[in-house]
């Protein structure tokens, strides 16, 4: 029989899922933009607006995620996979080509092109693995969107540290590994992930439930080792061999789940015929009597029940947290509330994101990598904790999702404050605060989504609420962050343009604050209006 385990079975189940985070681990590459910034800048004499607009492509990528959210439900998750890994080949691998100065920068439009393309390559592979997740563990949707997107948090330090552990930290390094990587990880999930049946009864709710520990506290491991190895700098030759396996053997940790699984299936149990007797009745060869009707008859008069209920259904709108279609969604409330609130934190994020780079020189840092990291790592723990937690309180309480994201609102406006009155330490403050926050809205709004409404439609819904990233991305970004700093800068040799002082983004920063505060605001809105919700899952798990 063996250790491989098929598809289907548990230990099938949870190695698809292995799979899947591994692919998170490198699907937030999209958020080292901060790390080849400079480069491109100094390559094709850019101004900050000019950069910030490249920025903008590269997230304008995102909004082609309708593409694989129309598709997820009508190709299978392989062919995702198989897109997105060309696309970051070509997107990524021309950006390569371009930093170590092997080809000359394209054309600028072109530019953009490749920027929104290997933009674009996350969401087929991220859309790939988070629908049929949801959809195999629908009872611990909170840990599933925390360990996914958390790993996807820890992407960029994951190959930016790998780099600097080999010794490089050149930009075309990074780049070519975001253009390489994908592919063997894509592979791994096409052979073994696949949407299967979620658990059904009570005990193998709470094997997964203890399982997703487990998995949490190997990730949490991950992220401390990252932090512990950026926070102390050590980068000589003679260990960075050593942390490059060790970071490798912990990515690979959550598979002794499924080897776990798959040998516990080996060991004999009771037979089948034992376990279909039940209270003298053979389940497999006689028909259990249920009065005067047999299992054939009362089957037969549930699917008619079943069949005058569609008929109900099909004539009245859904109600929020039953499956809704894009269109339906579109009419609730909820929906362009949620769509607000993210745009609200994840905008705003996502500008710091891309603009670590002039924002840590403008203050007097030549390498920003540690702040890129920190964001990275932080990041990681808003949405693993806030995954697991949020899904504690509605088990135990109710307690709606959006309550989670309505604190984070507020401790990333104090972040951004931080940030503008540069003080020493503000930038590793600020980069903690919003990398926590970010994480959070992120975790949130994944699982949020699923349980408003309904996962038969997910993955289109799923990448419409992300089209915040590249929204954001131009509101805050393009033209609020490139504008102001344009306007500080200095005119240098070649056609670009530098600033240094705190007052670089100090108003970009200020801005951004007011910002958090209304998504504020609109979370204590989605709370008010989706306590009945919750009241209602947290009873059906009673």
């Amino acid at each position: 029989m063996g250790l491989t385990p098929k598809p289907t079975s548990p230990a099938g189940k949870w190695l698809g899922f292995v799979t899947a985070v591994w692919m998170q681990s490198i699907g937030g590459i999209i958020y080292g933009f901060s790390n080849y910034s400079d480069a491109l800048k100094a390559l094709m004499n850019l101004t900050q607006l000019q950069l910030n607009n490249l920025s903008v492509a590269k997230d304008v990528g995102l909004a082609f995620g309708l593409l694989p959210g129309l598709a997820s439900d009508r190709i299978p998750s392989p062919l995702l996979l198989l897109i997105g890994a060309l696309e970051a080949l070509i997107g990524y691998g021309v950006l390569w080509l371009v930093t170590a100065k092997i080809i000359n920068p394209l054309p600028y439009w072109l530019m953009c092109v490749i920027l929104g393309m290997a933009g674009n390559s996350g969401t087929w592979m991220n859309t790939a693995v988070l629908v049929p997740c949801m959809r195999n563990f629908r009872k611990n949707r909170g840990p599933v969107s925390g360990i996914l997107k958390g790993y996807m948090a820890l992407s960029t330090a994951i190959l930016t540290d790998l780099c600097a552990a080999l010794s490089s930290d050149n930009p075309s390094t990074f780049l070519l590994m975001s253009a390489v990587v994908p592919i063997p990880v894509c592979l791994a999930a096409a052979l073994f992930l696949r949407e299967i049946p979620p658990s059904s009864t009570p005990a193998e709710e709470s094997e997964e439930t203890r399982y997703f520990g487990i998995t949490n506290a190997l990730a949490v491991i991950l992220a401390v080792y990252l932090l512990v190895y950026d926070v102390t700098g050590t980068r000589s030759s003679a260990v960075s061999f050593l942390v490059a396996v060790v970071l490798l053997i912990l990515l690979a940790s959550p598979l002794w789940i499924p080897i776990y699984l798959a040998i516990k299936s080996l060991v004999p149990s009771r037979s089948k015929s034992d376990s279909d007797n039940v209270e003298g009745y053979n389940l497999v060869n006689e028909p259990l009597l249920l009065g005067e009707e047999s299992v054939e008859e009362a089957e037969k008069k549930r699917e008619m029940a079943a069949g005058a209920t569609v008929a109900v259904e099909q004539t009245r709108r859904p109600v929020i947290g039953e499956d809704h279609t894009i269109f339906e969604a579109f009419r609730t409330a909820e929906f362009w509330i949620l769509f607000g609130s993210f745009l609200c934190g994840v905008g705003t994020g996502l500008t710091v994101m891309n603009n670590m780079g002039q924002i840590g020189q403008a203050v007097g840092y030549g390498d920003v990598s540690i702040f890129v990291s920190l964001i990275s790592i932080f990041g990681f723990f808003g949405r693993i904790i806030s995954g697991t937690v949020s899904e504690y309180f509605i088990k135990i309480a109710g307690t709606p999702r959006p309550l989670w994201t309505a604190a984070s609102q507020i401790v990333m406006a104090v972040g951004y404050v931080i940030m503008a009155m540069a003080l020493p330490g503000s930038l590793h403050v600020g980069s903690i605060f919003v990398g926590v926050c970010y994480g959070v809205r992120y975790a949130i709004m994944v699982s949020t989504a699923s349980e408003l409404f309904g996962l038969k439609y997910y993955g289109l819904i799923y990448n419409i609420l992300i089209l915040n990233l590249p929204l954001g991305s131009f509101l805050f970004s393009g033209l609020l962050a490139g504008y102001f700093y344009d306007a500080q800068a200095t005119s240098t040799a070649g056609g670009g343009n530098s600033c240094t002082g705190a007052h670089c983004y100090r108003l970009v920063f200020v801005i951004m604050s007011i910002a958090c505060i209304i998504g504020f605001s609109l979370d204590v809105l989605l709370v008010i209006r989706t306590k009945n919700v919750y009241a209602k899952i947290y009873a059906s798990m009673a």
